[in-house]
């Protein structure tokens, strides 16, 4: 199938045909001062367990969601991806243990949208000998594991190569806010030190793309012992980086967040496709989009993030400056650009790397999520900038 930009995409596939709710939200919200929105509510009790769908004719989905219904009659990729992962618990459930409720009509949420019982599940999939030394891929925000699908093959050689879907995204747990985990920038702290002392590496190389850069540059300042390498992908860099797109800011709005959030053409295919030139595929965009259609967690989620980010992402931004100029820090660093970002500009970070004497790597041709754009290429970049020499 040719490569399109998906928020152009017509005509709309079969599953977005079966509910006519997420395809009037922006009308709906263009009329919100001549008439109040009107959602239609339907209760479901499979096994016992009490949610609800909305405008869902078909029960196959949890939770709110505008797209609700089956996701799609056939085959797809996102189910080819999921057979390639496996499940790891790491970080405990904190909280009351009460049934998760969505934060707009109070109803309780379907079972894919409950927290685990004690320990969050992890999403990841591994590529290469686990004898080798540990390269962990982590993804920006928002995205998920698959985001790697073309850098793990090309890593696999030489390093045992792992990515994972952070908690509310992909098919890791996404726990609502307020019952578990409520995707605070420390919580995230944490909880990454989970992941790496479950998964048992002695010594590991950290990647990470976007605005999850300070939080695990916030990490590795408490454990530098435990790393090789720390490669940073368009990491938010300078006092200008902290404030979020409008794409991605929307989301932090009280109720039109809310509703924004339950698009997936507007939660994942514009955050991927407005940040800079990618085109995607089909079979793509249905892997980024099948969270969000499939539940309304995702979106609550997401929601949740941008929330916290909004609030605490200039103070995150400072610290890991000071962090990555600070002479104590031991860790070789590198910082991979690609140089067509349209979220986060160029100026000042071409002088910062000077100054905190880290190598920079510039791609002409790539934007914000470089592992989209010019996935093979940045695996050869990564490949060469890992130290070979490495312990495990």
């Amino acid at each position: 199938m040719s490569s399109v930009l998906l928020h152009s995409l017509t005509p709309l596939p079969p599953y977005r045909r079966r509910s006519t709710a997420l395809r009037s939200t922006h009308h709906v919200l263009q009329q919100t001062s001549k008439r109040s929105i009107a959602f239609t509510c339907k209760s479901v009790t499979d096994d016992g367990d009490d949610g609800y769908l909305l405008d869902a004719p078909v029960s196959a989905g949890d939770g709110f969601s505008f797209s609700g219904g089956k996701y799609s009659d056939g085959p797809n990729p996102a189910d080819e991806w999921f057979k390639q992962g496996r499940y790891m618990k790491a970080h405990p459930v904190y909280g009351t243990g009460e049934k998760a409720r969505d934060p707009i009509f109070g109803l309780a949420m379907g079972g894919s949208s409950q927290a685990s019982t004690d320990v969050f599940r992890w999403f990841c999939v591994e590529s290469g000998n686990v004898d080798k030394p540990s390269v962990l891929l982590i993804h920006g925000f928002p995205s998920q594991a698959y985001s790697y699908r073309k850098v793990l093959p090309l890593l696999s050689k030489d390093y045992h190569a792992i990515a994972f879907d952070w908690l509310g995204f992909g098919y890791s747990d996404k726990p609502q806010p307020k019952y578990g985990f409520d995707y605070t920038l420390d919580e995230f702290v944490s909880a990454l030190e989970s992941v790496i002392d479950e998964l048992g590496v002695n010594k590991v190389s950290l990647v990470v793309q976007g605005y999850f850069a300070p939080v695990v540059v916030k990490y590795a300042s408490n454990h530098q012992e435990k790393l090789n390498d720390l490669i940073l992908i368009n990491p938010p860099l300078t006092a200008k980086h902290a404030n979020l797109p409008s794409t991605l800011s929307i989301f932090s709005n009280f109720l039109l967040g809310e509703i924004f959030s339950q698009d997936p053409l507007r939660a994942s295919d514009k955050a991927l496709t407005s940040c800079g030139p990618y085109k995607m595929k089909e079979d793509d965009a249905m892997v980024y989009r099948r969270p969000y259609l499939t539940s309304g967690s995702s979106g609550f989620a997401l929601n949740a993030i941008s929330r916290s980010m909004k609030k605490e992402l200039k103070k995150y931004v400072e610290e890991m400056r000071k962090i990555l100029m600070d002479d104590d820090w031991k860790v070789k660093t590198s910082i991979c650009w690609g140089q067509r970002d349209r979220w986060l500009d160029f100026d000042g970070v071409e002088d910062f790397c000077k100054a905190a004497k880290h190598r920079l790597v510039e791609l002409p041709m790539a934007g914000h999520h470089v592992q989209e754009d010019s996935g093979e290429e940045l695996g050869s970049i990564l490949a060469g900038l890992i130290s070979r020499k490495v312990r495990i």
